[in-house]
């Protein structure tokens, strides 16, 4: 909003400089955008020679001051100087007019004059006024078109010139219509019909849709409200008769109509913001006033006002207690009363406690006891509110430890050279499919596009889909985790770990190649995702379809399932972007069903050994259906709490071994805390051992 400080001082008498005018009003929430200073050297634009044009930012919510009366009310309270208003006053023969004297014409409202007002909707248009005028066009004085210039508007004509300058003084939009191009000298304010087009100002034909509020005179319309007039009414050089405009407009429909014709002008910006109910008449006597003053004509005296339904002023509490309590110190009440005055509210004492406040209605961002507390901080100055701490007692938060066994589930993966990746929990329909038994999707209601259809059901599709997205940039070594979230429709949210490993397990190296992951590496990660969450996992069998029979298998702990692991399927792999024949290992945990079955006691730590162990090795045949994992829960729940530690060393399956068997070597450690254990002790239990397999699994020891 440009501003030209000589008319800033037709309204209050600030002496300051622009330089701390600017300076002033930045503290006061008006940004200063730019300081433009002036010399005149026009003799006949009747302007200070010295002057200058701030370039102030009014923030959306402040269309009161759009204006330079909006900004002099605002420096008048700045500086603590009174403000001058227009009046309704007579000129007296000879009287110099440039502006300055802010008169206001006298105009008597009636029901009808030479002109018929009819608002048809009056949601989308609180008042019009309309008034009559017998004018000669032509330039406007040189004072005039020097202010309007200087603010960034271009004269055209002393009838538009005056509707501008009111515009720019007053903050109301106004528009002139040529009288004796409205048929049935009539003004309807309606919604425009389906099919209807008009060409604006601007020489544009323009589509109306049947939301678009328009000015219509009698058979056609004759402007967009609150946007730009049309041509077809336009002002020309031979217009004697014209009719002023000067309304109020919904900021909702404007700003729509706005939007749809693809056209932003001064008055729209205006009207979207939210204007003064009260201010179209006074602007209309003021934009009357100065077509005498400029000797452009005269208004026939009337004005028709529609204001059907009349916008009172809020009124708010405002409590003393509050206005100390919110700025952390007390301002004082002069201070207080003062400010709000000066700003145009309106304060009773109500109580002991504070005051009833009324709020003009220009002011469409008060609408709270803190609105009114804000504008007093604002203009007593926030450099003079104390910094204080609050005296509040902190507690530390609760602590919860998933938050600390997630950190620590990071730092395992990120040891064994896992990079944590962050997906989306929406994925596509289709990709989810695979990991959800039917019926188990939750879809989203309004997704932003087919790739984001569901929520996950497993971590593992957009893992997948970010391993596939390094492969595609020559990334042939790819280890990622994810510590989040999964959703189905019989759990809901459920909190899982899930891993996915292409590529090499071992690198090259001068005693051999390298490796590539298979699934005994996953399943390392697997035992240390365990071992982190106190847990002995064990894996079976059963599989999921989306998993590669015999190089997958369930994860188990405790006995029951908490998860999955193996080789994704090649048409998996291919649906999500990668080669065939690349081997991706996945894995996820449920973290929420781990967690349940983790020992809830603090855990333990044992003093090192002090006596030695004593290692034993066997082989057996057993089926080659059966897990190790089977085999080695069976020989712990034979042995004594002697048996520290068994370990599968060696699985062979081929010549001399009948079809559907396997040999398998297992290595079992033993050591008491107490004492060193006999020979007779470890056979016994080793014994024990054997006699367990034998009877549940038919092993036959080698």
């Amino acid at each position: 909003m440009r501003v030209l400080v000589s008319w800033l001082r037709d309204f209050v008498d600030v002496t300051a400089s622009p330089d701390e005018i600017a300076k002033t009003m930045s503290v006061r929430g008006f940004a200063v955008e730019g300081l433009e200073h002036i010399d005149w050297s026009s003799p006949e634009s009747n302007i200070a020679k010295a002057d200058a044009v701030i370039d102030f930012e009014v923030t959306g919510n402040r269309p009161d001051c759009m204006s330079v009366m909006g900004m002099a009310r605002e420096i008048a309270t700045a500086f603590n100087l009174p403000m001058r208003r227009p009046v309704a006053r007579g000129k007296s023969s000879g009287e110099e007019e440039d502006g300055s004297s802010l008169r206001l014409a006298s105009l008597k409202a009636v029901e009808k004059s030479d002109i018929d007002v009819i608002i048809e909707n009056g949601d989308l248009c609180p008042r019009y006024a309309g008034a009559v005028a017998d004018v000669t066009v032509g330039p406007s004085p040189g004072w005039m078109q020097a202010r309007l210039q200087a603010s960034g508007v271009r004269p055209i004509s002393n009838i538009v010139d005056v509707t501008n300058y009111v515009l720019l003084e007053m903050g109301q939009p106004m528009h002139a219509f040529d009288f004796s191009k409205l048929e049935g000298a009539q003004i309807r304010v309606r919604t425009a019909a389906s099919g209807e087009s008009m060409t604006t100002l601007d020489g544009e034909k323009r589509e109306l849709t049947d939301d678009m509020l328009v000015i219509a005179d009698a058979q056609r319309p004759v402007a967009v409200a609150g946007v730009m007039g049309g041509a077809a009414s336009e002002v020309a050089d031979g217009t004697t008769v014209i009719v002023l405009e000067s309304a109020c407009f919904n900021p909702l429909s404007v700003r729509r109509t706005s939007r749809k014709l693809m056209l932003k002008t001064e008055a729209s910006m205006r009207f979207e913001r939210g204007l003064d109910p009260r201010l179209p008449v006074t602007a209309m006597e003021r934009a009357c006033a100065l077509l005498e003053t400029i000797g452009a004509g005269k208004a026939r005296a009337t004005v028709v006002d529609r204001y059907p339904q009349r916008i009172e002023p809020l009124t708010l509490k405002l409590r003393r207690s509050k206005i100390s309590g919110l700025l952390g110190t007390s301002v004082p009440e002069g201070d207080v009363k003062r400010i709000l005055e000066s700003l145009g509210f309106t304060l009773r004492e109500a109580t002991e406690s504070g005051w009833d406040v009324t709020v003009p209605t220009r002011r469409v961002d008060v609408t709270r006891e803190v609105d009114l507390i804000e504008e007093v901080a604002r203009h007593y100055g926030f450099d003079k509110l104390p910094s204080t701490f609050p005296a509040l007692t902190f507690a530390p938060p609760p602590n919860d430890p998933r938050i600390g066994r997630a950190r620590h589930l990071r730092t395992v993966m990120t040891a064994a050279g896992f990079s944590e990746a962050m997906t989306f929990g929406f994925v596509a329909s289709a990709a989810a499919a695979p990991f959800a038994s039917e019926g188990e999707l939750a879809p989203i209601a309004n997704p932003l596009s087919e790739n984001f259809a569901v929520l996950r059901p497993s971590a593992l599709p957009s893992l997948v889909d970010a391993v596939a997205h390094n492969r595609r940039r020559e990334q042939r070594d790819v280890r990622l985790f994810e510590v989040g979230n999964r959703f189905t429709r019989s759990t809901g949210e459920r909190r899982s770990i899930a891993c996915a490993w292409t590529g090499a397990a071992s690198l090259e190296h001068w005693s051999g190649g390298a490796r590539d992951v298979d699934f005994f590496d996953m399943k390392g990660i697997v035992e240390r995702v365990g071992e982190a969450l106190r847990l002995e996992v064990t894996t079976d069998t059963r599989r999921e379809n989306w998993l590669v029979p015999g190089r997958s298998a369930a994860v188990l702990a405790r006995g029951e399932r908490i998860g999955v692991m193996g080789q994704l399927t090649p048409a998996i792999a291919e649906a999500h972007g990668l080669p065939a024949n690349d081997a991706v290992y996945v894995a996820e945990i449920d973290l929420d069903a781990a967690e349940n079955l983790a020992p809830k006691e603090d855990m333990r730590i044992e003093a090192l050994p002090r006596y030695p162990s004593v290692t034993r090795d066997i082989s057996i045949l057993i089926d080659a259906a059966l897990s190790a994992d089977a085999v080695r829960a069976t020989a712990r729940a034979a042995a004594p709490p002697t048996l520290v530690q068994i370990r599968e060393f060696d699985r062979y399956q081929g010549k001399g071994i009948p079809e559907g068997k396997v040999s398998l070597s297992l290595r079992l450690t033993f050591r008491a805390s107490d004492r060193t254990l006999t020979d007779a002790e470890v056979h016994s239990a080793m014994e024990a051992i054997v006699a367990a397999l034998i009877e549940r699994h038919g092993a036959v020891q080698r």
